[in-house]
């Protein structure tokens, strides 16, 4: 028999991925009680079917390719990856999509767990439909918090609800290899996933309406597009798809706007993602999508968001990570749920009122200024902050520097080493708005360039800033002189 349970937090946090977790471990660790509430596996998207298990794919086929770039190590390795070596390490990584771990680490932080679907039903006041076949009524004494992450964006295509296609989740959990692999998107899902099964053995066709991750300047999305060529992955580009259909024998056929089809065993569409708002009950607080369009929130530099019903005189409800769609990235969005959870902490001891100023603990500027974003592919790319074009567009004087990485740490690093890179330069303060690079393992370098650019460090400074000989960090010093200094 089912029971109606009442209970009351200070915070309620509706989704417990890696957002919503921290979150409430900022809050728990701000003096206040907090329940995350969670339908699927605590710890989220990220840990069971796209960070971790993304990552733990591709990182195998790079080490292998890098130690074949080496004299010496190249004559040693004689085999080829180990597929089920390879899947039972993504398993490892993902704890065989049992989420027992995380479970213990929000007990023992003090923080409370409901397994259910949750919903908002009025101002600080949430419904569950809990698992264990009780109904809950939770009642938020501060705020409630949405972290309920993103979901697949499905491309408009003829047919394709008629057949069975992996998302990013079946790709990242497959129990094998297919020997011929779609991918619809030219995004950084689908180009990772595309040349992670290339090197565990499938033939790989990667169709994409636009070019190949088109937020990154040619020059580095070029040298990532020769990798996947070198791999064997057969790219159509600036391609449409028409239509799919399912054949006798399983298989999938594409047929492509440009009159050529393709067939293949599994097929991923990887064509995006959007905020996972779907039955959050945001409706009940004054929030609804227009007509024909989804709905997205806006939200203050602290998360706090726009325009739902008693927000603006007593601050509750919250929007962080995916859900809030700024930036869908992970470490962007926990970024983001640290300073929530210390604003919520803040407002309630009555230490936070009104919007956070800019840079402090309880506002995520960054998201405006220096988000870093690493593609896992091999050669890597690596930005952070704003392209050329988007600094000018935001209305700056901005101009670039850029060259080819060949420093002695790249020399010595592999053989032909290719690497680009980039800085964007505000030439009014004479600090970095952006840096980019591309190239074996270069999202080393990325953590200095968002310091540079979170902190303003002026330029006549950051060259006294000297890189280590022989590292391929020394592309900083040719940027520089390349710019002038």
């Amino acid at each position: 028999m089912t029971a109606q349970i009442e209970r009351e937090f200070d915070v309620i946090v509706i989704g417990a991925g890696a957002v919503g977790e921290n979150v409430a471990e900022r809050v728990v660790r701000g003096g206040l009680t907090a329940v995350l509430v969670e339908a699927e596996l605590v710890g989220g998207e990220c840990s069971y079917w796209a960070c971790m298990p993304s990552k733990a794919l591709l990182r195998p086929g790079t080490a292998l390719h890098g130690a074949q770039t080496v004299p010496g190590a190249e004559e040693a390795v004689t085999g080829v990856l180990d597929t089920a070596a390879v899947l039972k390490r993504r398993d490892y990584f993902t704890s065989n999509w049992q989420d027992g771990g995380q479970v213990k680490w929000v007990h023992d932080t003090g923080i409370e767990l409901i397994r259910g679907h949750g919903w908002i039903t009025g101002p600080r006041r949430a419904e569950v439909a809990g698992l264990d076949g009780n109904s809950y009524a939770l009642a938020a004494r501060h705020a409630v918090v949405v972290a309920t992450g993103s979901r697949p964006s499905i491309a408009p295509v003829d047919g394709l609800d008629d057949v069975d296609f992996w998302t990013t989740r079946e790709a990242t959990s497959a129990r094998g290899i297919p020997q011929r692999l779609g991918v619809l998107g030219g995004g950084v899902a689908g180009t990772e996933l595309a040349q992670a099964f290339a090197r565990l053995g499938s033939s790989v066709t990667l169709v994409a309406r636009g070019g190949l991750l088109g937020a990154f300047p040619e020059p580095a999305a070029g040298l990532v597009q020769a990798g996947l060529r070198a791999d064997g992955v057969d790219l159509h580009l600036h391609t449409g798809t028409q239509s799919v259909k399912e054949n006798e024998d399983g298989s999938l056929t594409l047929t492509l706007e440009d009159g050529g089809s393709i067939t293949v065993d599994k097929l991923l569409v990887a064509t995006g993602r959007h905020p996972a708002l779907e039955g959050v009950g945001l409706e009940s607080v004054g929030l609804a999508a227009e007509e024909g369009k989804a709905l997205q929130l806006g939200t203050d530099a602290s998360g706090l968001v726009l325009g739902a019903d008693e927000n603006d005189g007593t601050p509750w409800l919250y929007a962080v990570g995916d859900a809030a769609g700024k930036v869908l990235l992970t470490h962007q969005g926990k970024y983001e749920a640290r300073a929530a959870g210390d604003a919520i902490a803040a407002r309630a001891r009555g230490e936070l009122n009104g919007e956070p100023a800019a840079w402090s603990r309880y506002a995520h500027t960054a998201d405006e200024h220096a988000v870093p974003n690493v593609v896992f592919t091999d050669p890597e790319l690596a930005n952070v902050g704003r392209s050329l074009a988007q600094a000018e567009k935001d209305g700056y004087r901005a101009s670039s520097v850029e060259l080819p990485i060949q420093v002695g740490g790249s020399s010595l690093h592999s053989e032909h080493y290719k690497g680009w890179a980039q800085l964007v330069v505000d030439e009014d303060r004479k600090v970095l708005l952006g840096a980019t690079f591309a190239g074996p393992d270069v999202a080393e370098l990325l953590h200095a360039a968002t310091i540079a650019v979170v902190g303003e460090v002026p330029l006549d400074r950051l060259w006294h800033a000297v890189p280590s000989y022989p590292t391929i960090s020394e592309v900083w010093l040719r940027l520089l002189e390349e710019y002038g200094l």
